[in-house]
């Protein structure tokens, strides 16, 4: 346990940031950073410090965030009420004995998605978990920086409109992102509720950076020969974000859109996980889909502005950017059980292959680009026309109705119950009957991503925590 006097030694009163450019070389950020990995160590899973010998170290740590952050305030004052209130709930954390945290008031006056303009920096600081990271709710304190390049804000302000989208950089950050989180959502943090309608954060440098290694890697693996254009995103960070900023803004704003027969976002639903595979792949492909549209309407034109000429550029890369994430990394990333992400980005591979616009022959794999786009549409319309038809469907009929569409494309496990036929005791029953008789892994990965996945999991591991400048 650390003593009051060595607590004392580390609590100082910060110089003042007044320059955010420059608040991650601070004293005060370090002293912040540095309070809250040290509370962290105090905490417990839901964010509480329940053991009352930790309260008087947790208090001065508490002392040194709230002095860091009035420290750092000047340098975001576009975040100052939000600071201010940051303050008030440490402090009251702190007074309150270090119950379940609960940071409601700060995260609702922390309003991003406000302040859409590129290179503009936030102050973050909650306890909270961290998708794809923690699921402890510890202190987090992160610097990031806005990525909005123009030609997206004409976009959103145009066809694409997602108020609530924020796209960011991550300029430094607690260990909570030292994972493979890229992702800043608000009811992560540790609250007594959880605000509505609010905003979601992704951060493109990661995405962006981990794209660029595992796909120049596994390029290599496969004997992949990249288009030109698709190449040139492996040497460009910057470019690459782009790319990521125009294919999220897309993806998310199609999870409230479309002939929807649940819940968008399908919270605290428990169903078949591959039900997420193809919401989340629906969305994927409706960002391909838009892209391809995109393209074609600038293509057409010979009068195009420096922002539109920026946007026909991007199109382009976000389509191969969609598929070269979803079968290099999203198919072969994280365990086999219920991952949803990777089977998507199986059934992505195996469609095109099935369809004859993507080949692995003689261990080289190879693209008929021209007709990809095509064999892509059309498994997103297969799926646009699952959700149009299952609006029609009780809930267990759409569930049988959206497995016979996976297998009808990949190869289920051989013990699967799904694939010789629910029981009708299953049938009868509630839907949690169907649920449970799903296999953790029900559609296992082929021999081709077996081999893949052996020779690329070092490159895959590599990529957590990575940000811009690791690669």
């Amino acid at each position: 346990m650390t003593t009051p006097t060595t607590i004392n030694a580390i609590i100082g009163e910060p110089e003042v940031v007044e320059d955010a450019s420059a608040a991650e070389t601070s004293a005060a950020w370090r002293q912040l950073k540095g309070a809250a990995i040290a509370i962290r160590e105090l905490q417990v899973k839901d964010g509480s410090i329940p053991a009352p010998g930790d309260h008087v170290a947790a208090r001065a740590h508490v002392a040194a965030i709230v002095a860091s952050i009035r420290a750092l305030a000047p340098a975001f004052p576009h975040d100052a009420e939000y600071l201010t209130a940051s303050i008030v709930d440490f402090e009251r954390w702190a007074s309150e004995r270090f119950g379940v945290p609960d940071f409601y008031d700060s995260l609702v006056a922390f309003q991003p998605q406000q302040h859409r303009v590129d290179g503009i920096r936030h102050l973050v600081v909650f306890p909270m978990y961290t998708q794809n990271g923690s699921t402890d709710r510890l202190v987090e304190a992160l610097i990031v920086q806005a990525i909005w390049p123009e030609f997206v804000a004409e976009l959103e302000a145009g066809d694409y409109g997602n108020k609530l989208f924020v796209s960011l950089r991550l300029v430094d950050f607690t260990p909570g992102y030292d994972t493979n989180s890229a992702v800043l959502f608000p009811e992560t943090v540790a609250m007594r509720e959880i605000p509505a309608f609010t905003w979601g954060a992704i951060f493109q440098d990661r995405e962006a950076a981990r794209y660029r290694r595992v796909v120049r890697a596994a390029s290599e693996i496969t004997k992949l020969s990249r288009p030109e254009a698709a190449a040139r995103m492996l040497d460009d960070q910057s470019l690459t974000e782009n790319v990521f900023v125009m294919w999220d803004i897309i993806h998310d704003r199609t999870h409230m859109r479309g002939d929807l027969p649940f819940d968008p976002f399908m919270i605290k639903q428990r169903m078949p996980y591959f039900l997420y595979s193809l919401e989340e792949l629906r969305c994927d492909l409706t960002a391909f889909r838009e892209s391809v549209a995109i393209e074609k309407r600038l293509a057409a034109r010979d009068d195009l502005s420096d922002t539109e000429q920026e946007t026909l550029e991007h199109a382009a890369l976000v389509q191969y950017a969609v598929i070269f994430d979803r079968i290099f990394r999203f198919a072969i990333t994280g365990s086999r059980v219920r991952n949803y992400d990777g089977l998507g980005g199986q059934l992505l591979f195996a469609w095109m292959h099935q369809r004859g616009v993507l080949h692995w022959t003689d261990t080289q794999l190879r693209f008929d680009w021209e007709g990809v786009p095509d064999a892509v549409i059309a498994l997103g319309e297969t799926i646009d026309e699952l959700y149009w038809r299952s609006i029609d469907r009780p809930k267990p009929a759409h569930w049988l109705a959206a497995y016979e569409l996976v297998r009808s494309t990949l190869a289920p496990h051989p013990a699967s119950v799904w694939a010789r036929g629910l029981p009708d005791e299953v049938l009868s029953g509630l839907p949690k009957g169907y649920t449970d008789q799903v296999l953790d892994d029900e559609f296992p990965l082929s021999m081709f991503f077996e081999a893949l996945e052996k020779k690329m999991r070092p490159v895959i591991e590599s990529t957590a925590g990575i940000r811009a400048g690791d690669e």
